[in-house]
This record gives structure tokens, C-alpha cells and sequence, in this order.
């Protein structure tokens, strides 16, 4: 029994996040963004004002928020990578995983809601602002986890590194977004931004070579 019950509050959780993310672009649509109070937002999901600050933390993160879910993607990707496997190519393999996936997360999701969440954050400069500065701590999460492996002196070659890689899929997933808000359905795209992914991360690989594999006779 007590087992279930952390389940079931992630559940709760995630629908109260939902319900204010919906009520909210409703809002920010009608209003526009700075029209739009946290108050007004929570008296429409009929929810307490706190209870909007304790599921997300503040006005810009009911939209951009749910960007933090996977802010540590790539350094996991990385920091799971299987011995022999380059830096380079765990990224690859994570990014064209979701790709196929139509994961939102890679910009691959057509969902009328996602598509309209995506064209409020663009269009509203705070909320791209937020939207940025998690994709910032992305790379240093990444440069984190290249530099815990890296060879003694050899930290700023990492953050390098995760600059190039961050930036790379970031890119990536802007050129999947405009497709998307131009009113491409993602299936009809698919081949092509997987191919265009391949190239990048080609031309990526081409310079890093085998940076970050671990010989599997020394992983461990």
C-alpha cells in the first residue's frame, strides 16, 4: 500500500501541472502574457494561488517548466553511455531515440496543446528567456559530467565540448519547431530531420573522433 502511494501523488501532480498549464495558455492567448496574473490563473484552474507556486515555482515555469523534466537528458545520456561508446554517439543515439519517438522534448510533437505552448514561449520574451536559460544549465550539466571523467587539466576541452554538443541539439530542435509552426505535420518530416541529425552529429564526430570512449578493458 504504501508503496503506491508516492506513484499516485506523481500522478496528481502531474494533472494539477497539466490543468494549469492548460488554463493558463488559454489566458495568455486571450490576455497576453503580462495580462495575465498568477492569481487569475489559479482562481481559473480553482486552485489556490500557493499551490500554483508549489507545483511551479513561478508564472513563466506553468509554460517552461515542464522544459526541467529534461534538463539533465544529454548528461545522462552521457553518463550511461556503455563502455566504448564516444560521448559523441551516446548524445547521437539519445537524440535520434526520441526523434523516432516524436518526443516534444526534441521538438517532434504535432500536438495541437504542445504546438500552442511552443508558439507562446517563442513569441513572449520572458518565457524564451526561461526557455534558454534551461538549456544553459543543460550544458553545464553536461560539462559536469564530461569533466568528472576527463583527464587531469583537461576540464576546459569539456566545457567545450558540451557547448558544441548542447548547441548542435538545440539547433536541431529549433529547425524540428519552425517545421512544426509552419503548419508541417511530424510524420511528414521525420526521415528528414533524422537524416539532418545524422549529418550533424557526422560533422560533429568527424572533429571530436573518440573523445570521452573508455576503453571497455579500463571501464569501471
Amino acid at each position: 500500500m504504501t508503496q503506491e502511494q508516492p506513484g499516485l501523488r506523481e500522478r496528481k501532480k502531474l494533472q494539477t501541472r497539466r490543468k494549469l498549464m492548460r488554463v493558463a495558455v488559454d489566458l495568455f492567448e486571450e490576455r497576453g502574457y503580462d495580462k495575465v496574473s498568477v492569481a487569475e490563473i489559479a482562481a481559473a484552474a480553482e486552485v489556490s494561488k500557493m499551490t500554483v507556486f508549489n507545483y511551479c515555482g513561478s508564472k513563466e515555469d506553468i509554460l517552461v517548466g515542464a522544459l526541467e523534466d529534461h534538463v539533465d537528458d544529454v548528461a545522462r545520456a552521457v553518463r550511461e553511455r556503455a563502455p566504448g561508446e564516444s560521448v559523441v554517439h551516446a548524445v547521437r543515439r539519445q537524440f535520434l531515440a526520441a526523434v523516432d519517438a516524436f518526443e516534444p522534448a526534441v521538438g517532434m510533437s504535432d500536438e495541437p496543446f504542445v504546438l500552442r505552448m511552443r508558439r507562446l514561449i517563442i513569441e513572449t520574451p520572458v518565457l524564451l528567456a526561461r526557455a534558454r536559460e534551461i538549456a544553459h544549465r543543460s550544458e553545464r550539466l553536461l560539462a559536469e559530467e564530461l569533466a568528472a571523467s576527463a583527464a587531469p587539466g583537461d576540464h576546459e576541452t569539456a566545457h567545450i565540448v558540451a557547448g558544441q554538443l548542447i548547441g548542435l541539439r538545440y539547433s536541431l530542435v529549433a529547425l524540428n519547431h519552425r517545421r512544426l509552426l509552419a503548419g508541417e505535420p511530424a510524420a511528414s518530416f521525420a526521415d528528414d530531420a533524422r537524416a539532418l541529425a545524422e549529418r550533424a552529429f557526422d560533422s560533429l564526430e568527424f572533429g571530436l573522433g573518440d573523445y570521452g570512449a573508455v576503453r571497455p578493458d579500463t571501464a569501471g
